[in-house]
């Protein structure tokens, strides 16, 4: 089965139909989301998307009660998770999902899992503990990277495959950057996002 793996929308609504469209060519059967919708927006597009959504809560998901809300009407393919991590099995793999960073290489060491994925820091990586896929799937925002991606992972072979999202848009610009260096503020370097 393939499962598109995808993180960190923050509310890039285009980027995020795009990644929509690539998943439908790649004839997905299940979305799995690791958090930070920021607000419903992102929510309700995944919840009317016609492929089925098990999704996390990210550090910076507001307005939970319209999420879950969402998430429970009558139409909703959306299955909102109470937490910031989960776990998840489907054809006969034990998977872990979770939103930050820290929890994801102590659960791949556990052996428990044939898979762990994480977002938050926006960053695409993969790796393997002993026979653990570790993975963070990129950001679909673009708005640290500049690049918008996803994952694909199939459960035949326990791999992932990223995808990069053509036409997608960015809100890291030259203006934003040159001005975060004139106010002295780098992105990388905050509390919330050193890891």
């Amino acid at each position: 089965m393939k499962i598109a793996i995808i993180s960190d929308i923050h509310d890039n609504l285009h980027n995020l139909v795009l990644a929509l469209k690539i998943m439908e060519g790649k004839k997905i059967e299940q979305i799995l989301f690791l958090g930070d919708f920021i607000a419903p927006g992102g929510v309700k597009i995944l919840a009317g998307c016609g492929i089925p959504v098990f999704a996390l809560f990210g550090n910076n998901d507001g307005e939970k009660y319209t999420i879950v809300k969402t998430s429970l009407e009558e139409r909703s393919n959306l299955t909102m998770s109470d937490k910031t991590y989960d776990f998840f099995e489907i054809d006969g793999r034990k998977i872990f999902l979770t939103h930050y960073p820290p929890l994801a290489k102590p659960m791949a060491k556990s052996g428990d899992f044939d898979a762990v994925f994480y977002g938050h820091n926006h960053e695409k990586n993969k790796d393997k503990i002993e026979k653990c896929l570790i993975a963070n799937p990129g950001e679909i925002s673009a708005s640290k990277t500049g690049i918008a991606t996803f994952g694909i992972y199939d459960t035949k072979d326990n791999s992932i495959e990223f995808i990069e999202i053509p036409n997608a848009i960015s809100l890291k610009t030259k203006e934003v950057d040159n001005y975060r260096k004139e106010i002295n503020f780098e992105y990388s370097k905050t509390k919330s996002h050193k890891f």
